[in-house]
Protein backbone atom coordinates (compact mmCIF):
# COMPACT_ATOMS: atom_id res chain seq x y z
CA UNK A 1 0.00 0.00 0.00
CA UNK A 2 1.39 3.38 -0.89
CA UNK A 3 0.45 6.75 0.53
CA UNK A 4 -2.05 7.45 -2.30
CA UNK A 5 -4.15 4.36 -1.61
CA UNK A 6 -7.27 4.86 0.43
CA UNK A 7 -7.30 2.75 3.58
CA UNK A 8 -9.98 0.06 3.82
CA UNK A 9 -12.77 1.33 6.05
CA UNK A 10 -13.26 -0.69 9.20
CA UNK A 11 -16.60 -2.44 9.38
CA UNK A 12 -18.48 -2.18 12.66
CA UNK A 13 -21.31 -4.29 14.00
CA UNK A 14 -24.52 -2.30 14.44
CA UNK A 15 -26.93 -2.53 17.36
CA UNK A 16 -30.52 -2.76 16.16
CA UNK A 17 -33.97 -2.66 17.76
CA UNK A 18 -36.25 -4.88 15.69
CA UNK A 19 -39.82 -3.67 15.22
CA UNK A 20 -42.83 -5.32 13.56
CA UNK A 21 -42.24 -4.07 10.02
CA UNK A 22 -39.04 -2.11 10.41
CA UNK A 23 -35.93 -1.80 12.52
CA UNK A 24 -34.32 1.06 14.37
CA UNK A 25 -30.56 1.59 14.47
CA UNK A 26 -29.50 2.07 18.08
CA UNK A 27 -25.73 2.10 17.47
CA UNK A 28 -24.40 2.92 13.98
CA UNK A 29 -22.63 0.15 12.12
CA UNK A 30 -22.39 -1.68 8.83
CA UNK A 31 -23.75 -5.13 9.66
CA UNK A 32 -25.40 -7.44 12.19
CA UNK A 33 -24.73 -11.15 12.80
CA UNK A 34 -27.24 -13.86 11.90
CA UNK A 35 -28.54 -15.59 15.04
CA UNK A 36 -28.58 -18.99 13.30
CA UNK A 37 -25.35 -19.00 11.30
CA UNK A 38 -23.22 -16.20 12.73
CA UNK A 39 -22.71 -14.78 9.23
CA UNK A 40 -22.57 -10.99 8.86
CA UNK A 41 -25.64 -9.37 7.28
CA UNK A 42 -25.29 -5.95 5.69
CA UNK A 43 -27.98 -3.57 6.93
CA UNK A 44 -29.03 -2.97 3.34
CA UNK A 45 -29.72 -6.73 3.00
CA UNK A 46 -31.43 -7.23 6.36
CA UNK A 47 -34.89 -8.67 5.67
CA UNK A 48 -35.62 -11.28 8.36
CA UNK A 49 -35.71 -10.94 12.15
CA UNK A 50 -37.60 -12.10 15.21
CA UNK A 51 -39.24 -9.22 17.08
CA UNK A 52 -39.81 -11.20 20.29
CA UNK A 53 -36.24 -12.51 20.49
CA UNK A 54 -34.72 -9.35 18.96
CA UNK A 55 -32.39 -11.31 16.65
CA UNK A 56 -31.67 -11.09 12.89
CA UNK A 57 -31.52 -13.90 10.33
CA UNK A 58 -29.67 -13.98 7.01
CA UNK A 59 -32.40 -15.92 5.16
CA UNK A 60 -35.97 -17.04 5.72
CA UNK A 61 -34.70 -20.63 5.81
CA UNK A 62 -32.26 -19.80 8.62
CA UNK A 63 -35.08 -18.16 10.59
CA UNK A 64 -37.35 -21.16 10.07
CA UNK A 65 -34.70 -23.70 11.06
CA UNK A 66 -33.67 -21.71 14.14
CA UNK A 67 -37.29 -21.27 15.25
CA UNK A 68 -38.18 -24.97 14.97
CA UNK A 69 -34.86 -26.47 16.03
CA UNK A 70 -35.45 -28.86 18.89
CA UNK A 71 -32.97 -28.86 21.78
CA UNK A 72 -30.95 -32.04 22.22
CA UNK A 73 -32.21 -34.20 25.06
CA UNK A 74 -29.83 -34.80 27.97
CA UNK A 75 -30.53 -38.52 28.19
Amino acid sequence: MNFLDQPMPQRREAKIRYLDADFQVVLEGDYVRCAATGDPISLTNLRYWDVNRQVPYKTAEAAFLQRFRKPLSAS
